[in-house]
């Protein structure tokens, strides 16, 4: 009988797909929610959901979804956005007052912040490119001391809700801002939406996501490299700057 193989064998083809990505990039794109932190860890996102649907039907706007999807606030976004209702100004208002309240209860993803310090430290140009509130992503940096390593380049959801991810437009806007070539960039996210903007800017992407449901609906979108953990980036990066 074959010996069983241990999630270090599994992931370590994985993650020698995606070396060169990950230490030739010359500028890193993060999303927000989930690379970065569990934004919903304890102000829960189907609550804000319930919320945001509660208050649509009070101004008497009947939110057209069902099953999961009304559960997710950005979800309740689109659909209001689509329709271009006049609520939608003051839903996505609501939606980033509930997400800057979100921000200082959320929970940091495992290894990301001395990840983040290590390319930071090497002097990789780093962004956000988020459909959250980038007001609730610049709250939660500040409270984990990050700031500085981002140099403000967070760029997330405009009042144009026609530009959210998978519309790569805060993708565009970190690599013009940081004068980034696009073919040497790496976009490290979590969602087929994350993973068709990065193919729409001409970015690298690295798919981040537990095992179960988002790592299926990864490799269903057509993601060649999927990891569990930021570790393997780390190590892969830590590597890197002790041979320069």
């Amino acid at each position: 009988m074959a010996p069983e193989t241990t999630d270090l064998e599994q992931a370590a083809p994985v993650i020698e797909q995606a070396a060169q990505a990950i230490t030739g990039a010359t500028c890193v794109l993060f999303d927000f929610d989930g690379p970065i932190c569990g934004l919903f860890a304890e102000h829960r996102a189907h609550d804000i959901a319930e919320r945001l649907i509660a208050w649509l039907e009070r101004e008497d706007f009947v939110v057209p979804l069902t099953g999961a999807e009304r559960d997710d606030p950005h979800a309740v976004l689109r659909v209001v956005g689509a329709s271009r209702s006049p609520l939608v100004h003051r839903l996505e208002k609501a939606l980033t007052d509930e997400e800057l309240r979100a921000s200082v209860t959320a929970e940091p993803t495992p290894h990301v912040d001395r990840l983040i310090r290590a390319w930071s430290s090497r002097g990789v140009p780093l962004a956000i490119a988020t459909n959250n509130s980038p007001l609730a992503a610049e709250s939660y940096l500040t409270r984990r001391d990050l700031t500085s390593c981002f140099d403000r380049h967070i760029y997330g959801r405009t009042r144009n809700l026609d530009h959210l991810k998978p519309d790569p437009d805060c993708l565009n806007r970190a690599l013009h801002a940081l004068d980034a070539d696009p073919a040497k960039s790496l976009m490290i996210g979590d969602t087929p939406s994350d993973l068709e903007a990065a193919r729409r800017a001409g970015v690298a992407f690295l798919g981040y996501a537990e095992v179960g449901r988002r790592t299926d609906r990864l490799r269903r979108a057509g993601a060649e490299t999927v990891i569990h953990s930021l570790e393997d980036v780390l190590v892969h990066v830590e590597s890197d700057g002790r041979q320069a």
